[in-house]
């Protein structure tokens, strides 16, 4: 049994890996981040928030050197240099020595999925149709599917479909083998967590664009085996 603490996506907020380092220790067994650790509304050219996020996670990734973490379509979209919405071409070299001093900290902790137990945890989510296109039919393990996803680079992962962009939560998406298997995701930004489609959102720290909070920003605990989700409990100062 795991008791996962996720962190979601940060979007340049250090402050939530200082939350995180708040909440009882006691109270959970991993962590889990899901990604998308840099860009916001207007701070496209606050280069030294983007060094403060970056350099906040990569130390907390070094104190929690069991912790796992998840690429997000804005953290991969520089390495690949793809723009999409967010993107800062001010901090463009900023953003990529970050991530790279971070994959040198993770190694192989830094991965697209994540599973532990039954329980799947990526930026998006990984859908049906993504499985059956990008491993084929053939291919029926899920250690074996999920190995070769995590190998996976810009081409078959820049897509709609994928595990860093999809979005079960806006249409009908089957999720892959539902019956079997729980996802936990960031990524669509949500009030309080949602569980729906197999698929447990967790992106509580997004804001609107005048910096309003649109989720509770709060963090929360989900048990692998039974997939009981509580909010975290602070340690008492």
């Amino acid at each position: 049994m795991s008791r996962v603490l996720v962190i979601p996506d940060v979007h340049l907020k250090p402050w939530i890996f200082d939350k995180a380092d708040k909440v009882d220790k006691s109270s959970y067994d991993d962590i889990v981040v899901l990604g998308d650790l840099v860009d916001d509304w207007g701070q496209g050219n606050n280069l030294e928030l983007y060094r403060e996020t970056l350099d906040r996670a990569d130390a907390f990734g070094a104190e929690h050197n069991e912790s796992l973490w998840c690429y997000g379509n804005h953290d991969v979209s520089y390495l690949w240099d793809a723009m999409e919405s967010g993107y800062s071409v001010v901090a463009r070299e900023t953003v990529i020595e970050g991530i790279t001093k971070l994959e040198r900290t993770l190694e192989d902790r830094y991965k697209f999925i994540h599973k532990i137990d039954d329980v799947l945890f990526s930026h998006a989510g990984l859908a049906e149709t993504f499985v059956l296109h990008g491993c084929g039919y053939h291919m029926k393990e899920i250690e074996d599917i999920l190995a070769k996803v995590n190998r996976m680079g810009m081409q078959d992962l820049w897509r709609n479909s994928s595990p860093i962009w999809v979005r079960p939560q806006h249409a009908f998406i089957r999720m892959f083998r539902d019956d079997l298997f729980y996802q936990v995701v960031g990524h669509t930004p949500v009030e309080e967590p949602l569980d729906a489609c197999g698929t447990l959102t967790l992106d509580l720290f997004s804001t609107y664009s005048d910096g309003t909070a649109y989720g509770n920003q709060k963090l929360y605990i989900i048990d692998t085996i039974t997939r009981k989700l509580e909010e975290a409990k602070y340690e008492e100062s």
